[in-house]
């Protein structure tokens, strides 16, 4: 599965949205590729906000070596499901998409979390330290019910005695069928 993360500048909630995204589905031993964007190109190149990055050090996830980009018509495309972190953002990546938008595809984050509410992840850019660690909670409950969501039931809780007999862990985490016992 391929998930886009979308927010204004792709440097305080997307980039954060991504790594931790990225580290759950390692984590449930998914293979799948998550990135971020932003819909403007004020910061296209640079890396995440330097308070992004401190919060999610702070919970053993590194982001320091993403680079903002700009969202693109192409990654309706290329994306299985693209989340947008408020409705300003989703209304640009509809004007940026024109013909390529796809309603299916997109969705705003917080609708993982609050079905139909279509709550927005509040931009940190301008707050104190405290607003990142308040947007990471929120980001974390949404990349967690995604996982939850997309990940097939025997593997929800990366827990191996849930798995079926013919699926363990290898030493990094990742899910793999035992050749041994592959035929059951």
């Amino acid at each position: 599965m391929k998930i886009l993360m979308v927010c204004l500048g792709n440097i305080c909630r997307s980039p954060l949205a991504e790594g931790i995204l990225q580290q759950k589905a390692w984590q449930a031993g998914l293979k799948w590729t998550v990135e971020s964007a932003g819909t403007n190109s004020y910061h296209t190149g640079e890396p995440p906000h330097p308070l992004s990055q401190k919060i999610a050090r702070l919970h053993g996830i590194d982001i320091s070596q993403q680079r903002a980009r700009r969202f693109t018509a192409d990654d309706f495309i290329s994306f299985d499901k693209i989340y947008a972190m408020a409705e300003d953002v989703m209304e640009e990546m509809r004007r940026i998409a024109k013909n390529n938008f796809i309603e299916s595809k997109a969705d705003l984050l917080l609708n993982e979390l609050y079905p139909g509410k279509n709550m927005e992840v509040p931009d940190p850019w301008y707050g104190p330290e405290r607003e990142y660690h308040e947007v990471f909670k929120l980001l974390d409950e949404a990349c967690e019910a995604i996982v939850r969501k997309y990940s097939p039931d025997s593997y929800r809780d990366n827990d191996p005695l849930s798995m079926p007999a013919h699926h363990s862990f290898d030493k990094d985490g990742f899910n793999y069928q035992n050749p041994a016992t592959s035929n059951q």
